[in-house]
């Protein structure tokens, strides 16, 4: 199965105030595995960055002011993301930017039933516990010394890695092959139950003796239930 795992950087928090997306990174996994195959692009947002967004992400005005429209690089993404599902931490806010600006340019928004959210997730797995993507990957042991700042393509690598533990990835070579040990084993003795020395036949007819015996401890039954209508 291929799954999309994404970020996205924006320049604030709700495109309905104006804010808008300016960078995306995408993985590409097939059956919980990265096939290596990636999709970035960074956008120019046609808007000042506020101060508070450079300092999380890093990307300035001057540095996204040569960079492409979103609507430039739209087919190039959407081409990559074709249908299957699409993974991200804290979905509902970039599949918000993404469609905001799919809706801009009059394309087809993606449905959120294509939606997987790691945080929700999470919340499933550890109720009461942290869920940024910086706290679960301290949980699960993956490094992110590298992540001085946020940065798409970055995030990303590091939700896919989540995002595996999370869903018991790394687990799965290990479980199919305790289920082959197991079904080999369970094979294994069903060959031996099967392999039976041979007997001879015993008698089964009853004795003259034994005949006897069961007459007389029948005439002693006071009108036995098998009897019932059978006339005398």
């Amino acid at each position: 199965m291929r799954e999309i795992i994404f970020d996205t950087e924006t320049t604030g928090f709700d495109p309905a105030t104006g804010d808008r997306l300016v960078e995306i990174g995408c993985i590409e996994l097939v059956n919980r595995v990265p096939t290596g195959q990636t999709f970035h692009a960074y956008f120019n947002p046609q808007r000042a960055m506020p101060a508070a967004a450079e300092a999380v992400h890093g990307l300035s005005d001057i540095f996204l002011r040569d960079k492409p429209l979103f609507h430039h690089g739209v087919d190039a993404l959407l081409d990559f993301l074709g249908d299957c599902p699409l993974v991200a931490h804290n979905a509902k806010f970039d599949f918000g930017f993404l469609n905001h600006e799919l809706k801009l340019i009059g394309r087809d928004l993606i449905s959120f039933d294509r939606m997987i959210d790691t945080v929700a997730i999470a919340r499933t797995l550890h109720p009461g516990a942290k869920h940024s993507l910086d706290a679960l990957c301290t949980r699960y042991g993956i490094d992110r010394s590298h992540r001085v700042k946020h940065g798409a393509l970055l995030d990303a690598e590091l939700l896919a890695q989540l995002y595996i533990e999370l869903t018991g990835g790394r687990q799965i070579g290990l479980v199919l092959a305790a289920e082959d040990t197991i079904k080999a084993g369970s094979m294994e003795r069903a060959i031996v139950s099967t392999v039976r020395p041979v007997r001879p036949a015993r008698p089964h007819q009853a004795s003259a003796a034994e005949l006897e015996r069961h007459a007389a401890f029948i005439a002693t039954l006071d009108k036995p239930l098998w009897l019932d209508g059978v006339a005398a």
